[in-house]
Order: structure tokens, then sequence, then C-alpha cells
């Protein structure tokens, strides 16, 4: 892997920026075998050449993307379409991957382990054909829904239960509950125990291939390294971790299992996990801040997991610590794509707003971002719950929370797209002869099609939760979550103690311009009629006066404007949503929380929608989450667009982030942090729940967007999820360009 320079201080600042270069080579490498990567940097590193085979699958913003798998690897079959469904072959399968994959040892980083490939891709079929709702085809279809059925993960672990028992204590209780409950639940402990078998094995190589290491390793550094990471993983095949050290080594096994189980991304409160360790460590003076630091990074290096930073504990007591900013400063010294939420409230420390701040201006990273805790706390004690259980709900994902081990929640799934649900209403509305077309009777077709959208994403609801336990199981989650054990039932199938499941809206902007528009140019002005309107979006504002009628549609007043009547229909449209998501719970009982939220969906949904009365043509992206458009003030103002986001947020738990970017200028300003500081705390006093930023330069986007190869370290903040600007594809890149260019 490259010794280190006998001449050189073997610091730990140095094995960062090491590590930090081998990275980007493996990011290049990845860039070059797989193409673009729309999704998270995780931390994926490719297989040797002769261990890995190439294969296209469907890509969350449905389009085909290159995945890797290992070479060789046969998985089981337990069903005639050739694939595997249910708890005992799903671990049986997963144990056969992690047996044969391969090891990973920098021994320049103080922890080992890395995934290559993706568990689904071995999955011919995701979803059998005798669990059948072809009765909801036709209506998913129309509303073009995302539905969630056969989704995974995105929900959350608790760290704690695995950092308390190890896998050996894992593998015991399952055993335990097995027998405890038997004949109930065989198949799913046995799927559970294959899980803890493989990743047992896994650590084990990983010990073997360590010291064959250091017999060939001349540097004594590298050798004193290898030793410890000996000692270390020796213990943790089979006990809970001790040490700061081992605690990283621990979940760093459990993230990259989990992420290459079925993509769960999430750490947590890690800063609350980790804190025994430190103190033990630090009082015992075994451990300094400097190689705190430094496992940290390690940690981060492999995978880019969400992370929340400070915040309440249930009782409502700011949890931050000296290391939560230890972790901070481990991601600002690594400068890769990272997912750190930082916390701001009433009761939180202010330094660490300020400090958050601080590195996002100087790095240009897109890290961190800001959470709203005591928004995000009342309003999920609005449904009923205790706030206790509102405060303990954690930053998971890319907009999304839930709490550790507690709560299945499916956020970031199920979207409602609402330029959708209006080109529906509003060809409906024109196709009945009976009446005269207008606004209001608009609305009510509007309002008529988001009520049965929303009935159709709650009956596939109820057929996920009946049926994912049956096809693919949360095996891995399973194992750090409060109830599957001891039940034996899945957390997709109510092992734990709450199913609330995100509903999320998306294209707000396109919709309220959309209804404005039509209302100024038709009804006011009365200069354009109803069918004129819909020949010019059947032919996609063709020829001159279409280009005109366009042009026209566009520029009444927008939506983030302030004082428009698109803002008061963007308030209107993310009411009525918020309102007929809670109305009921679905037919099984279960209870929904919306949020607005676009994730990747704009590019997939725009491709597939045609033009939108607010001047958008057909097959552009939709806009982004509860975002106004880009463009939508001339002099991009980000106190206007603050104002706007924070009066259209659904308010019941779920947040509806802001997407804002700034120029690197206000990092130059003497009171830049402070400008900045106030945004934020401004945004959520008025009711915001969540903010991504991004600090770019224009004419360094518009050249790295030119030729990504310039700029192989640039790292932006895409939606909710950070990723290199080179790893993305030109239709990415371009929604991150449109942003600072029309926005910023």
């Amino acid at each position: 892997m490259g010794t280190i320079s006998k001449t050189s201080k073997f610091t730990y600042q140095h094995r960062i920026d090491l590590l930090r270069e081998r990275k980007q080579r493996y990011t290049q490498e990845k860039q070059r075998v797989i193409g673009a990567m729309d999704y998270d940097d995780w931390g994926m590193i490719l297989p040797p050449p002769d261990e890995r085979e190439i294969v296209e699958v469907m890509g969350n913003s449905g389009v085909p993307i290159r995945d890797v798998r290992l070479n060789g690897l046969k998985m089981l079959t337990n069903h005639p379409d050739g694939s595997f469904y249910g708890p005992q072959i799903v671990g049986e399968n997963y144990r056969r991957l992690l047996m044969t994959h391969p090891v990973f040892i920098d021994p320049i980083s103080s922890l080992v382990g890395a995934y290559m490939t993706n568990f689904g891709s071995y999955r011919p079929n995701g979803w059998p054909a005798e669990f059948d709702y072809s009765h909801l085809h036709a209506e998913q279809q129309k509303y073009q829904l995302d539905t969630g059925i056969g989704g995974a993960q995105h929900f959350s672990q608790d760290l704690a239960l695995g950092l308390k028992l190890g896998w050996g204590g894992l593998l015991d209780k399952v055993r335990d509950f097995r027998a405890l409950n038997a004949p109930n639940g065989g198949a799913f402990y046995n799927g559970l125990e294959s899980v803890i078998l493989g990743v047992q094995d896994w650590i084990e190589r990983h010990v073997e291939a360590a010291l064959e290491m250091i017999e060939s390793e001349p540097d004594p550094q590298l050798r004193r390294n290898l030793n410890e990471i000996i000692e270390v993983n020796e213990r943790l095949i089979d006990d809970p971790p001790r040490t700061f050290r081992e605690a990283c080594q621990w979940i760093l096994w459990y993230q990259i299992v989990a992420r290459m189980y079925n993509g769960s991304g999430s750490l947590g409160r890690l800063d609350v996990v980790l804190q025994p360790f430190y103190d033990r460590d630090m009082a015992a003076k075994t451990l300094n801040d400097e190689e705190a630091i430094f496992h940290i990074a390690c940690l981060l290096l492999r995978d880019t997991a969400y992370i929340q930073l400070g915040g309440p504990d249930a009782s409502g007591k700011d949890v931050t610590t000296h290391l939560s900013f230890l972790i901070l400063e481990a991601a600002h010294r690594l400068k890769i794509p990272a997912n750190i939420g930082v916390s701001v409230g009433k009761n939180v420390d202010p330094r660490l707003l300020e400090r958050g701040v601080e590195i996002l201006l100087e790095d240009k990273l897109g890290i961190p971002k800001f959470l709203a805790v005591d928004q995000t706390a009342e309003g999920f004690a609005r449904l009923g719950y205790p706030i206790a259980d509102g405060y303990e709900r954690v930053y998971t994902g890319c907009h999304w929370l839930s709490i550790p081990g507690r709560e299945y929640t499916m956020d970031d799934m199920i979207k409602i797209v609402f330029p959708v649900i209006f080109d529906v209403a509003l060809r409906d509305m024109l196709s009945d002869k009976s009446t005269e077309p207008s606004v209001a009777r608009l609305w009510g077709y509007y309002h008529k099609h988001m009520r049965r959208a929303i009935d159709v994403i709650a009956e596939g609801v109820d057929f996920h939760i009946e049926h994912m336990h049956q096809v693919f199981p949360e095996l891995v989650l399973d194992l750090l979550c409060h109830g599957p054990i001891e039940k034996g039932i899945d957390a997709s199938h109510g092992g734990v103690e709450y199913i609330n499941i995100g509903v999320d809206g998306s294209g707000l902007a396109n919709a309220a311009d959309s209804f404005a528009a039509v209302e100024q140019r038709i009804e006011v002005e009365k200069r354009m009629t109803w069918q004129e309107l819909l020949y010019y979006l059947d032919t996609n504002w063709e020829g001159q006066q279409g280009q005109r009628a366009q042009l026209m549609m566009k520029r009444v007043p927008r939506f983030g404007h302030g004082g428009t009547r698109a803002d008061e229909f963007a308030r209107r449209i993310a009411q009525h949503f918020t309102t007929l998501v809670l109305e009921k719970p679905t037919p099984a009982g279960h209870r929904m929380i919306p949020g607005l939220f676009s994730w990747a969906l704009m590019l997939r949904t725009g491709r597939t929608l045609g033009a939108t009365p607010d001047g958008r043509s057909a097959g552009s992206p939709t806009s982004h989450g509860p975002n106004p458009s880009p463009g939508f003030r001339k002099d991009g103002a980000p106190t206007a667009l603050a104002v706007a986001v924070a009066a259209v947020q659904p308010g019941f738990g779920n947040t509806a982030p802001m997407q804002i970017e700034f120029e690197p200028l206000l990092a130059r300003e003497a009171d830049g942090v402070k400008l900045v500081c106030n945004l934020i705390k401004t945004h959520f006093a008025a009711g915001g729940t969540q903010i991504n930023m991004n600090v770019l330069d224009r004419a360094k986007i518009l050249e790295a967007n030119a030729d990504p190869s310039k700029y192989p370290d640039l790292v932006v903040r895409v939606t909710g999820f950070s990723a290199y600007f080179a790893s993305l594809s030109p239709e990415f890149r371009q929604l991150v360009v449109d942003r600072i260019l029309q926005g910023g």
C-alpha cells in the first residue's frame, strides 16, 4: 500500500492526507469502471480486476447504472423465477457473500474493512409474482407515484445495542430467543444467525491477512499499527469493544455490512454512542484528541454515513460535548464527501453552529448541513407522541429522521409529484364539456386526484408492510433494533415499536407557479384560453407563438418572490397535502407523516412529464422539494428563499429542507460567518426544519462542468447527499450548475 518515508514524521495529519489521496484514486477508478454515480459517494472500493464483474441494474433515478459483483459468486435460489426470497435464504446468501468477500487493509489506517459490491445486485428479481399488486398499477402509473413497495432500510438502528453486546453477544441473543420462541420465527432467526456468522468470518480473515502483511512490512511504524489491528479485531470477532478505537472499528464493521446489504447509511448520534469510550480512554490517559480525530477520520473515510452532532436528549438537555467538535474536526481535516448534520436549537451549544459554518465556508464542500432539532421534535409531538420521542428522533438520511432502533419509517421512498397531479387534474377538467373551466374548478379536480393518489399510496404501504418480511427482510438493521429479535418479527412487519411512514411531496414550485400563471394569464388578463394552453402544453411550446406564450407564463411572479399569488398557492398546496396525508391512517391502521423533498426524483419525473403552465418545457427536471424554481427572483435573495421555504413546512416532525447556494465571496467577508449563522437561525425560527448549503464559485463550477477531470476533488451537496462532482452524470451536474447560476 506504500510505506511511510523513514525520514517523515508519521503524524496523524500526514496519515489523513495519504488516506485522502488514496480515496481519490479509488474514486477515479470507480469513475472509469462504473461511470456516473448519482448517489452518495459512499466508500465502495472496486474488487481486484480478476475478482469482479460489471453488471447493469436499474438505478433509483430511473436509468440503468453499472454495478459491481464479485466474480463467480453464485447465490442460492428458492423460487422458480431464479431469485431468492425470505429471511433464511437471504441470510444464507449474505453469509456466502461475506465469506467470499475480499479483505481490505490499508496499514496507514487504524481501521480495516471496506465493501466492494452491493448485495441487492445479486437478486435478479426484486419482488415475487405471487405477491401481486397489479390492481394498483394503473393509478400508480397515472400519478407517477414512487410507492415505496419493496424499498429497503430508510430507518435507523440503535448502535448502542451492538456496542454493548458485540457480535458474540448478538449471536447468543439470537440463539436464546430462537429457543424461547420456538417453533415460531425459526427462518427469521436462522437468517439473523447467518448474517452474524458471515461477519465474524470476514473479521477473522482480516486478522489472518494482517498477520501475513506483518511478515513483509519493513516499516516499524506500520508493523506496530498492523499488530494493533490484529489485537483489536481478534477481540471484536466475539467480544464488545472496550476502547475508543475498538468502538470505531466495531461501528465500521456494522456500517459496511449494513451498506452492502441494502444501502443502509445511518450512524445517528455518533458523538453520543462514542462518548463513553472517549471518556474512559481519556481518563486512563490511553487516548488523546489527535488520535481520536484520526480514528474518526478513518471511520468517515470508508462511508459517507449520516451523522447528527449535538441536540437534545430525551429530557431536552443538549448532548453536545467536546467529542462533537472532534467529529466535526475529523470531517474538516479529511475533506471528502460526508453527511454530517449540526444541530441548531434553543438549548444547543451555539458554538457548534458557529464552528459548522466556519468549516462550511472554509472548506466549500457543502459540509456540514444544519438541523432544526426543536422544530422537528415539536412537530412530532403534534402527532400525539411524547416530546421525548421527538427529541430522540435523529437525522438518519438525506432529509429524514427516525428514533434509532424503535421506529420504521420508509422515509425518502414515497413521493407524490405535485405537477403530475396538477397535469392530471387540468386534463380531467378540460375533458369535461359539461362545465366551464376555471381556476376554482381546477382546484377541485386537483383535490380529487391528490386525495386518490394518497389513497393509492396508503394501499401500497399496507401491501409492503404485509409482505416485505417475506421478500427481503431487514436482517442487518434488525440486529440493532428493539423488538425484532425479542419478538421474532422483522422491523418491516411490526417488529419495532412505531411504524410511521414518510410521504413526501415534490415539485411544489412547478405546481404553485402553474396555478398562478393560469390564473393571471387566463382568468385575470384573458390573454390565453384554456384550450390554447392545452395546445401549447401538448406541442411543448413549439413555434414562435408557443415560445412567446411560454415566456409570458414564465414572467408571472413566482413562488419565492414574496407577496405573490404563487406564494399563496404554494402555502395552500403544502397545507392541503399535509392535511390529506394526516387525515386518516392507511386501511390497515398505519400512520403516514408528510414531508417535502425530491431527492433525485426531479430528473426522472421531468423526463416523463410534459410541459407545465409555469413555462417549464417537457422533459426538463421538476423543481426541487420545497424550494422555489431556480431564477425565482433576479436577485436570488437568500432571505426571500428562506422565508418562502419556511412558509410551506408541513410541521409534523418530517422535514422540508431548504437548498441554498452561496458564492465564496461570502467566506472572505469579515462577518460572513455571522451572516450565515443569522440566516440559519432566522429560517429555523420561522419554522424551517433543515438546510443544505453549497459554497461554490460560479466560474469554477462551470469549468468543472465542462471538464470534470480538472477538479477531481470538488465536492458538492447535490440534494440531501454529498458527492464528488466528477462522479455525477451530466444531468445531475447540470442540476447543481443551474442552482448556482440562477439562484445562488
